[in-house]
């Protein structure tokens, strides 16, 4: 070969590899540049909190932070989970389906044993490119026993997971008070701990957040989905001694006329009332109030640390945040306490979404709305793909106009009875109304005027003024319940065992 021809050659080949350089560095910029656009988000749940909090007007309790954060964001005043237990609400929130959808109607269960090839919402970001981590509790957990651990998780939908474990779980449980010995999770209990906060679960949650964080900032060429999901107020209420001085347990507030209140319930309405609650004395209904109230205070304290740690790092201009609950819960309304009805108290949640430069920043939205809007509204923000039987509302639109009416109503339900046959109960809320069946009305109905009547304390079902209001809100209630199955028409069936996780193919 001559010296003329290997030189002809050589720069062809030289030409060659600066084209493909050139083309690979305009992929990766157009890449990074798309990253750089799309905005983060920062998701934050909390365990059992009803809206007992500064910004939804509680006259006791102290947020600071979650206040802060709802006066940079749009509040919802009217939110509501799909099923006020753990288990089903979390699995619907997070696949943006109605129970009736995923099949999970009960704890200790997960979607993909219904539904494995659904996509979550944080399996879409990931898909989509995003650095998916979640630190603490998303789907259920056996609280306190499985804190520490994935509990029923999806490896699906986490690129990274961390389960930190403190002293409430470690060292604190022989010290706990219970109305059941040695029953913490699904039972009243309560310890004013000696521990500082950085020693308990959710401390060293918020700890694991800001270093996640801090990672982020470093290396900004994904955007990021970080899901942050505190334990407190959940059973047992464990919070450091000092928050529980915020609160004199003498001016806890007790529900009064409890028996009058439930004269004209159905059955199926305190179906959620367990034995050992009979065992509260008022001094001990006092005592767990104060509890409650004092984790919650802990519990903002640390989703202000991890804020905190947004803004110093410069994220927070580019990031979503959505702070929430799985649902309510009874503090003795109606002689209830904890989850499972569908009273106001046990469906209601608190919600706040503060997106960058919303136009409704700073706005309280009225309408209802649910948990499992959250899906296509931040897979919408963020210009991330969607499945296409997704449930919920949009509600971007309100994000703007805190005036918007949106879908204008909220579903929730539960089930009584038999795992094998349960009886369903549903209830829709209105901006005015709450309306509720037990078993297609065959078991009982409910309706509460909240312009009257905000505690849900007359049940306004069988005033013959009401008939034709009842007739309208049943035949709704019934074709939108219906409306909660998927394309089969039923619910589907749990299948035991195992299955294999698959990212781009589940």
């Amino acid at each position: 070969m001559n010296t003329r021809h290997l030189t002809r050659r050589l720069t062809l080949l030289v030409s060659c590899i600066v084209i493909a350089a050139s083309q690979y560095t305009r992929t990766l910029v157009q890449h990074l540049n798309a990253a750089e656009s799309r905005p983060n988000v920062l998701f934050i749940i909390s365990d059992d909190l009803n809206n007992s909090l500064g910004c939804y007007g509680h006259p006791q309790v102290k947020s600071p932070n979650i206040d802060s954060l709802a006066d940079r964001g749009v509040r919802f005043e009217r939110s509501f989970c799909q099923f006020p237990l753990c288990g089903p609400s979390r699995n619907s929130m997070l696949t943006g389906l109605y129970p009736n959808s995923t099949g999970i109607l009960r704890n200790s269960q997960i979607f993909r044993q219904t539904i494995p090839k659904h996509l979550s919402l944080s399996h879409a970001f990931r898909r989509a490119g995003y650095f998916a981590a979640r630190i603490g509790k998303l789907y259920h957990y056996n609280v306190p026993k499985s804190v520490g651990t994935n509990g029923h998780d999806d490896p699906g939908s986490w690129e990274l997971e961390l389960n930190p474990a403190g002293c409430d779980r470690l060292l604190e449980e022989p010290d706990i008070f219970s109305l059941k010995k040695d029953s913490f999770g699904g039972t009243l209990s309560w310890y004013a701990s000696p521990h500082g906060d950085l020693l308990h679960t959710d401390g060293m949650l918020a700890s694991d957040a800001e270093w996640v964080l801090e990672r982020c900032a470093k290396d900004q060429s994904r955007p990021f989905f970080l899901a942050v999901g505190f334990y407190r107020p959940h059973t047992p209420y464990v919070a450091p001694a000092p928050y529980f001085d915020n609160y004199p347990k003498e001016e806890m507030p007790l529900v009064q006329g409890v028996d009058e209140d439930v004269k004209d319930l159905p059955a199926h309405a305190l179906g959620s009332h367990k034995k050992e609650h009979e065992l509260l004395t008022n001094d001990l209904r006092q005592q767990a109030i104060q509890a409650y109230y004092a984790s919650i205070t802990f519990m903002d304290a640390q989703v202000g640390r991890v804020l905190n740690k947004l803004d110093e790092l410069g994220l927070a201009e580019n990031t979503i945040v959505v702070f929430t609950s799985d649902h309510g819960y009874h503090l003795g309304e109606h002689g209830l306490w904890q989850k499972m009805s569908l009273f106001e108290e046990s469906a209601r949640v608190p919600l706040i979404i503060a997106a960058p430069n919303a136009e409704g920043n700073g706005g309280v939205a009225q309408t209802p709305v649910g948990l499992i809007d959250l899906y296509p509204t931040l897979t919408k923000l963020c210009a991330v793909e969607t499945p296409t039987n997704l449930q919920g509302q949009d509600l971007g639109v309100i994000l703007s106009d805190p005036s918007e009416a949106g879908r204008g109503w909220a579903l929730s339900q539960v089930t009584r009875g038999p795992r094998a046959k349960p009886l369903f109960g549903f209830t829709l809320r209105t901006p005015r109304w709450r309306y509720t069946e037990w078993d297609s009305g065959n078991a009982g109905h409910e309706l509460y005027d909240h312009e009257n009547d905000p505690l849900e304390q007359t049940n306004l079902a069988d005033v013959a003024q009401h008939a034709d209001r009842i007739a309208e809100f049943s035949r709704t209630l019934q074709k939108v319940a219906a409306n909660t199955l998927p394309e089969s028409g039923e619910i589907p069936q749990i299948r035991e065992g195992i299955w294999a996780p698959n990212l781009t193919d589940p």
